[in-house]
């Protein structure tokens, strides 16, 4: 037989140890019946002995040698050691053969079992090579016993057959043995598979912005990622029930329960969360009903419809502002000209001062649309908003002393996200120059406060631009960031409305907050720093 069709791996580690110690008990519980035998003088009517003396003798060296070896063995076998106890259980056996009066005895059997068993620990030649010794002892055992003994001779055929026996068993042992090893072998790759999968699912689902729950029939959460803790700003849902912490999903879900057709409405999970958009999956265990939770967040839908808005105001500008500027021009050039005139009373210069100053409105109002159909698409950096805003305090502070006073109060630790400099620029002067106009209004002392901090629920960063003006009427939050709103007569009411639109192409959300003790707050809450426009 070729070398690879014989030669296969010993077994490793706790299988060898566990192997080994399994053949040592039942060598340990043969030795005992032997020591048993003995002691009884049953030996004298089972065997025919050659040496009665030393059948005893090796009866009781057989079962202490393994009981030592059953104690002394603690630690996984190497193929030397297993292949010399191997050597010393033939040779002992050998000698009870002798002993026992050769191939009637029937001893000879358990040196068949013995080179099968050591064939598992020591397989390939080196376990041929113990068949090989096996078959020596017992023709040298024969040979031995025929030179001394006539009848002894015709013990030569079961001899050979014993031999070819113990072959027989060390080729079959090594067969069986290569198969469980491949075998365990598929089974180990397969297992190192399927816990490579589960470590790249978990580290999948761990890092999905997706937020993904599943619950059971009575709304208890089984399972959760961290995108849908940070979605609903909620830490430790596992094991919570949804109804009191999250009504509006529960809400969601039992309405997809009466009727799958119907597509969920969004919700937000908490007061300055994102919008969210549930979806339902039905996952059946027997007779249990879960419920798969998918939600999505739908800033990034939401910033693909500002950008197709923005193109269509683009296209919308375009058309008309050549249409309207150019007679605008006229009207603002004739009013200027009409003021220079000396001709003019009173009522008629103030008439003209009037329509060149709606003039420069309306021009400013053109303006206002065209930047904001004209810029650019955001190019998010990453930045670190508490150098970033030290920076831009001190820059406005320079370039607008007397505008007023600005406090700038920063947390502590890194606060990143990713969002355009210049647009972020942008959006914050203008927050804190109507701050500062609304203040001075009211106190005639104008005055901002700027809070950068992250949130405990989301772990997002949070910019708050606070002012101790008049505050808006309840009535008119709901029309701040519309287009053209205003309550100045001199203001153009696109403000607001570009600083959200600018906010909300980065991802990031601007929301209007009263303050108790008076004033406003505008609050923008930044993306997370991993998450790429």
């Amino acid at each position: 037989m070729s070398h690879a069709s014989t030669q296969t791996f010993p077994l490793r580690g706790a299988t060898a140890l566990r192997s080994l110690r399994l053949y040592n008990l039942y060598r340990v519980v043969l030795g005992l019946i032997l020591v048993l035998v003995v002691s009884g003088n049953i030996h004298h009517d089972l065997l025919r002995l050659s040496d009665d003396d030393l059948f005893t003798a090796l009866a009781w060296i057989y079962l202490i040698s393994n009981v030592l070896v059953s104690v002394l063995l603690l630690r996984p076998p190497t193929p030397l050691l297993s292949f010399s106890l191997g050597v010393l259980d033939i040779g002992l056996l050998g000698a009870l053969y002798y002993s026992a009066g050769g191939a009637p005895s029937g001893t000879g059997n358990l040196m068949i079992i013995a080179v099968a068993i050591a064939n598992i620990l020591v397989p390939g030649r080196t376990g041929l090579l113990l068949a090989a010794l096996a078959s020596m002892v017992v023709m040298g055992v024969t040979l031995h016993l025929s030179l001394s003994d006539s009848a002894a001779s015709s013990q030569f055929l079961q001899a050979g057959t014993l031999g070819g026996l113990f072959f027989a068993a060390a080729l079959f042992t090594q067969g069986v043995t290569r198969r469980a090893q491949q075998s365990e072998s598929i089974a180990e790759q397969r297992a190192a598979d399927v816990a490579g999968l589960q470590e790249m699912n978990t580290l999948i689902l761990q890092r999905m912005r997706t937020g993904i729950l599943v619950l059971d029939a009575s709304h208890q959460v089984l399972l959760t990622n961290p995108g849908a803790q940070s979605l609903l700003g909620q830490q430790g849902l596992t094991g919570q029930y949804l109804d009191p912490l999250v009504p509006e999903l529960v809400k969601r879900l039992q309405q997809w329960l009466h009727n799958p057709t119907l597509r969920p409405q969004s919700f937000r999970g908490h007061p300055n969360g994102p919008e969210l958009l549930p979806s339902f999956v039905p996952l059946k265990r027997g007779e249990q009903a879960n419920y798969l939770v998918f939600l999505e967040d739908l800033s990034q839908i939401a910033q693909q419809a500002q950008q197709l808005k923005l193109a269509s105001l683009g296209r919308l500008t375009a058309g008309i502002s050549h249409e309207i500027r150019n007679p605008l021009g006229a009207i603002s050039h004739a009013a200027q000209l009409l003021l220079e005139s000396e001709e003019l009373d009173k009522p008629d210069r103030r008439l003209a001062q009037i329509i060149q100053d709606h003039s420069r409105r309306m021009n400013l109002v053109i303006e206002n649309v065209l930047q904001l159909s004209r810029r650019q698409a955001a190019e998010p950096q990453l930045l670190d908003l508490k150098y970033w805003l030290h920076r831009f305090a001190s820059e406005f502070r320079s370039t607008h002393p007397q505008a007023g006073t600005l406090h700038l109060a920063t947390s502590q630790g890194s606060v990143q996200t990713r969002m355009d400099p210049n647009q972020l620029t942008q959006v914050l002067s203008n927050l804190v120059q109507n701050g500062l106009r609304y203040s001075q209004q009211k106190h005639g002392q104008a005055q901002v406060w700027l809070k950068l901090y992250k949130d405990e629920h989301s772990e997002l960063p949070v910019l708050e631009v606070l002012d101790d003006g008049p505050g808006v009427h309840p009535e008119r939050r709901e029309q701040l960031f519309e287009p053209f709103y205003t309550t100045e007569s001199k203001g153009t009411g696109l403000g607001l409305y570009i600083s959200r639109e600018l906010c909300e192409s980065n991802q990031a959300r601007l929301d209007y907050l009263p303050r108790e003790e008076g004033g406003s707050c505008f609050r923008i809450t930044f993306a997370h720093p991993r998450k790429m426009s």
